[in-house]
């Protein structure tokens, strides 16, 4: 069964997506360019403004969120949204620390059934995702991923979190591929105080991991808006271009829905 999915891109990794009636929003960020986030020597700075407001949203029935620790994936205004999402989805520590929020933490492949008001249901798995090489973790904290099912759909949406490619994403390649639509998060981030450790994907990381899932749709998020990213989209076209992948990766407009049959 082959069905429309819609998929609207906002800002950094901050992307609606919409499931028959089902809205599911992942890392919001609402905060204006200039918002600066301090972690001891590591400073994450704004360059753009988002595109969007919380109330343009509108309506969703859950957040999906990979991680709450970083300015990028969840800012100040994202954590006021938040408050008032009916679910947000995420790692087990953010959700203990997510105060006023209904949050629930799912553990690496744990199962959450999310059902929609008119009868519409998906089905929502945490995927392995590690926030830079092995050694890192304890500076980077726990991160996820989720794959969306649907009876609707004939192939997994899947989104990456903040990741590098790791054992955990070759697991998912073996255990999910075809993926009809992966969400990868790219930027090639580097932080000085860490040294080399790539923290997010580079576009060739990218390119192979998407021929790995065997992805027929592929959405860069996570390229733009932030001093830390070092690969944009200029530089990660000219990859993707010599790429088998090229020509399934579709650049969103921001605030554009975009439509994919899946």
């Amino acid at each position: 069964m082959t069905a429309s999915v819609n998929v609207t891109y906002f800002d950094t990794a901050m992307a609606l997506i919409e499931i028959g009636s089902i809205r599911l929003l992942t890392d919001p960020v609402f905060d204006a360019a200039g918002s600066i986030f301090q972690y001891g020597p590591i400073k994450l700075e704004k360059t753009s403004d988002t595109m969007t407001t919380s109330q343009e949203i509108g309506r969703v029935d859950a957040v999906l969120l990979s991680h709450d620790q970083h300015g990028d994936n969840l800012d100040h205004a994202g954590r006021a949204f938040l408050d008032g999402a009916p679910l947000v989805l995420t790692t087990p520590l953010a959700a203990t620390r997510l105060d006023g929020a209904p949050a629930k933490g799912l553990a690496p492949w744990e199962l959450h059934v999310l059902r929609g008001s008119d009868g519409d249901e998906v089905r929502i798995t945490a995927m392995p995702a590690q926030h830079g090489p092995d050694g890192t973790q304890d500076a980077t904290g726990p991160v996820t991923g989720f794959l969306i099912e649907s009876d609707a759909l004939s192939a997994p949406i899947y989104v990456s979190g903040d990741t590098i490619p790791f054992s955990g994403t070759e697991e998912i390649a073996r255990r999910h591929a075809p993926i009809g639509l992966a969400l990868l998060h790219l930027g090639r981030v580097r932080l000085a105080p860490m040294g080399d450790a790539g923290l997010s994907l580079s576009a060739a990381e990218a390119a192979a991991y998407s021929t790995a899932l065997q992805a027929r749709h592929v959405v860069p998020l996570h390229f733009e808006g932030w001093r830390h990213f070092t690969e944009g989209r200029a530089e990660a076209q000219v990859v993707f271009d010599l790429e088998e992948i090229g020509p399934r990766v579709r650049w969103l407009t921001p605030g554009q829905p975009s439509t994919f049959d899946i």
